[in-house]
């Protein structure tokens, strides 16, 4: 009887993958050097021409964040509906009669005695029966959506750059370097101390390539309808002139700045 062979112990030619590994990888080098001659890599270009040498990119801190702004009525509390008309308001129950007790009574437990409110519970919403209507006011059954002046709003108030601001990404240290200098020379210490809140003031300047704010740039606008606060966020930009020089890697001419002012004490 013959004894059957094992495959496992015959030898692989393995010569001729070698030969094939090798012309592969050939070839794909030849064709990167025929692309380069030919000219190919004037047609696809990787990555960006004039890429490198920006530098370290600034995370930045936004101040507020843009939600979409609806008018009507305030309306803190949040509804699935984007109707602007309120719902109408609850109605008051009226509350029993409670029998006032007799001095001498002796409270005794019992089991159909009202139950106290947990602490866990909390109490009704009362902002909506607080609010005043109109006399020809109409309601919506699906309730109102929420409208708030929250939209929008800077943590605590104080300065900020405008929605076009020309800066980016890639030179935040400058705007940071921008916003701290104009509030450092905002002064609202000289207005009326019974104002708390108002209206956002916009104020709009040029920056020339060497840091300097031509007075004549410096306009306001958006106006609050406070003329101390306008004129006090316009000078807080002519205080703090003139600024560090433009960053050549962000900005090649001038630069048309937008700055919010709004108040918050």
């Amino acid at each position: 009887m013959k004894s059957r062979a094992d495959i496992l112990d015959q030898p692989e030619p393995l010569g001729r993958w070698l030969a094939a590994s090798v012309m592969v990888h050939a070839a794909g080098v030849a064709a990167v050097f025929l692309a380069n001659w030919v000219g190919i890599r004037s047609i696809l270009q990787l990555g960006d021409v004039n890429g490198g040498g920006i530098g370290s990119v600034a995370v930045n801190v936004v101040a507020k964040i843009p939600l979409p702004s609806r008018s009507g009525p305030e309306n803190p509390v949040a509804n699935d509906t984007q109707s602007r008309v309120p719902e109408p308001p609850p109605k008051q129950k009226a509350k029993p009669e409670v029998k006032p007790e007799e001095p001498d009574a002796i409270p005794i437990k019992s089991r159909n005695a009202p139950k106290r409110p947990q602490r866990a519970q909390s109490p009704p919403n009362k902002y909506r029966a607080q609010q005043e209507d109109l006399p020809n006011q109409v309601y919506s059954t699906k309730g109102q959506a929420m409208v708030s002046p929250m939209y929008g709003l800077t943590g605590g108030g104080g300065v900020s750059l405008g929605n076009s601001s020309p800066f980016g990404t890639q030179c935040g240290w400058y705007a940071n370097l921008l916003r701290e200098k104009v509030g450092r020379n905002w002064q609202t210490s000289e207005l009326d101390p019974r104002l708390h809140t108002a209206p956002m003031v916009a104020v709009t300047f040029v920056i020339e390539r060497d840091g300097s704010v031509p007075a004549g740039s410096v306009r306001i606008a958006q106006r609050s309808g406070i003329s101390a606060l306008d004129y006090s966020a316009q000078r807080a930009i002519l205080d703090a002139a003139p600024f560090p020089p433009l960053p050549t890697q962000c900005i090649q001419g001038d630069a048309h700045v937008e700055f919010d002012f709004e108040l918050r004490r």
